[in-house]
């Protein structure tokens, strides 16, 4: 970064506690004399700050100061009260510095305090010719205008004094120079710029810039400045809008909290932790870059605009920015990945209490349903590839612990059935649910059962099903009815379904034996007891013995006669659990011949 150096004299201001001196210069016949006991005889208060100085150096290159002292008339000491001077005492202390000859280094960092100030003072050419007014514009037009970074660091300081560098043009020209600059060709890129992708260090030879170079830079602008800059590159129309979509992603990367991750920080995240001005900021932030992104399909990824619509419910903001970004969203859901979909609900409280957020993607499946429906000549290729994509996202959030059944089956459900000419993926996301899962009841397990269509699984599902013994078995014997339909040969199924027969008839044996066993010990326990001992067995084992006994025989009972049942009553027209419905509902009507 550039800098201008003024003066040549040592600085000679000190402090004692709130007072600040300074020794007088005076200058005779072109001699400069040190007179370091002339006493002061200007008293300037800026804020908290006492100045105690001389008259002779100050007033005749300011014409504020020229104006106040002739006022107060022929006057030994002068004290004057100056706290409104822009950019306060530091400000100040350089105009004076100058006045003095001490040497002051001004750069950009320091610019925008320093050119407010000798404005506020006057100090001007018309008041002596070469004074520091003057000066500092030609550093502004030769040195910071000129520069990349320089513009950018000049502009960012200008939040600490918004009106005075609007009145002066500072921010126009600034926002101009760096709209200049952003809309140079790489190929013609000749200053340094801040670039940190991932390994583009590595590449020690680069033909140009990067198309982005610029974003990085720019981002660490406030919300209002961004904007100007972003809206005017927009109106020129030179720039593609997936260069405007970088701008808009770097950015929030940056002041947004935990958008790259997708997952809330519980340290520093939610509303309710945040302190309620840093909440406004976040969401007002927000709300800014939402309205800044291109209408353009595809000029941001839907993985940035879901991560904005995440965030958009952590920070509570506006029904209408809410539906504009589910609306986006579906625009363009095809194009997303599961990995884009995986974003974690407000609600999740820490690391060990996660819930993905299935809510917010089913509103966004159900946006695009209703615009893919509106669309005269839909492809269904195109929905489908978002069934694809919404049963590989149940197959990643069936893993999540806390996920309820109902919000599962509610996805599930979302898609109409063209969406899935098959349906191996949904059976694979309820086989993983019910692995990560093995406390769901069984009223759970048949809603989750309910939304899968037996039709639709292919062989190598279908003999994994039959095999399962987690799912119910109203299913089993569905899914071996559809697969003999399906193959045509009674072989195959005849010989699953003796397999299932065997497995059931296999676990009564071992309840019988354990039956059996059970006997003898009562046998012999009667004996003891009847020898005076008293019977080590409760009358609650009998009953759950009897229980057992039971349970089993009615579960052979049920695989022999359902699949007897699902075969002469079964409606080849219906799908899934919708026919079991059907056959327990009429059991006395008779199936369609097929």
């Amino acid at each position: 970064m550039k800098f201008m150096r003024l003066g040549t004299r040592p600085d000679n201001f000190y402090t004692e506690e709130a007072i600040r001196f300074a020794t007088p210069f005076l200058y005779e016949n072109t001699l400069l004399t040190i007179l370091s006991d002339l006493p002061s005889d200007l008293t300037i208060c800026v804020n908290n700050i006492t100045y105690l100085l001389h008259r002779f150096p100050l007033v005749p290159k300011c014409g504020l100061l020229q104006r106040l002292c002739s006022d107060r008339g022929d006057c030994s000491r002068f004290a004057l009260e100056l706290h409104d001077i822009p950019g306060g005492e530091g400000a100040f202390e350089l105009c004076a510095k100058f006045c003095y000859g001490i040497t002051i280094d001004l750069s950009a960092h320091n610019f925008v305090p320093a050119i407010c100030a000798a404005k506020f003072l006057q100090m001007t050419d018309s008041v002596e010719k070469g004074n520091f007014v003057s000066k500092l514009e030609a550093f502004f037009n030769s040195c910071i205008l000129e520069g990349w970074k320089d513009s950018i660091v000049t502009l960012q300081t200008t939040v600490m004094l918004p009106e005075w560098s609007e009145n002066l043009g500072i921010i126009r020209r600034c926002i101009d120079s760096i709209v200049e600059k952003v809309l140079t060709p790489p190929t013609k890129v000749r200053w340094s710029y801040t670039y940190t992708r991932e390994g583009y260090a590595q590449k020690k030879h680069h033909q140009s810039a990067p198309k982005d170079w610029w974003t990085e830079d720019i981002a660490n602008l406030d919300i209002d400045l961004f904007r100007c800059i972003i809206n005017t590159v927009k109106l020129t129309n030179m720039l593609p809008p997936q260069l405007i979509g970088e701008a808009l992603h770097v950015y929030s990367c940056i002041w947004l909290p935990d958008l790259t991750s997708g997952r809330p920080n519980p340290e520093t995240s939610t509303a309710s932790q945040m302190s309620k001005q840093e909440s406004v900021n976040k969401k007002g932030q927000l709300e800014t870059i939402i309205s800044m992104i291109p209408e353009d399909k595809g000029s941001v990824s839907v993985g940035f605009l879901l991560r904005l619509l995440s965030l958009a419910n952590l920070l509570g903001a506006s029904p209408v920015i809410k539906t504009q970004l589910i609306k986006r969203c579906s625009l363009q859901l095809e194009d997303a990945t599961p990995n884009d979909l995986l974003l974690l609900s407000s609600d999740s409280c820490d690391d060990k209490d996660h819930i993905h957020d299935i809510a917010l993607v089913k509103a966004v499946v159900e946006s695009f349903i209703m615009r893919w429906r509106r669309q005269p000549n839909s492809s269904e290729d195109l929905i489908r590839k978002v069934g694809e994509l919404t049963d590989s996202y149940l197959k990643m959030v069936a893993r999540d612990a806390n996920m309820p059944v109902q919000k599962l089956v509610s996805l599930a459900k979302t898609l109409p059935e063209f969406a899935r000419p098959q349906h191996d993926n949904l059976y694979k996301a309820i086989n993983i649910y019910l692995k990560e899962h093995p406390g769901t009841s069984k009223e759970e397990k048949k809603q989750l059962c309910s939304i899968i269509d037996c039709q639709k699984l292919s062989p190598g599902v279908c003999a994994h099903a039959v095999k399962n013994e987690k799912l119910p078995l109203r299913m089993v014997v569905q899914v071996l009815f559809f697969d003999q339909e399906r193959s045509g040969s009674k072989t195959t199924v005849g010989h699953d379904f003796e397999q299932l027969k065997t497995r059931n008839i296999q676990s009564e044996t071992q309840s019988s034996k354990a039956k059996d066993e059970l006997k003898n010990k009562l046998v012999l326990g009667s004996g003891e007891e009847s020898s005076g001992g008293r019977s080590k067995t409760p009358d609650t084992t009998r009953q759950t013995l009897e229980q057992e006994s039971k349970h089993k025989s009615r579960r052979k009972k049920v695989v022999e006669m359902g699949f007897k049942k699902e075969r002469e009553t079964m409606d080849p027209r219906k799908t899934g659990i919708q026919r079991s419905r059907s056959h327990d509902g009429h059991n006395n009507n008779k199936g369609r011949e097929r």
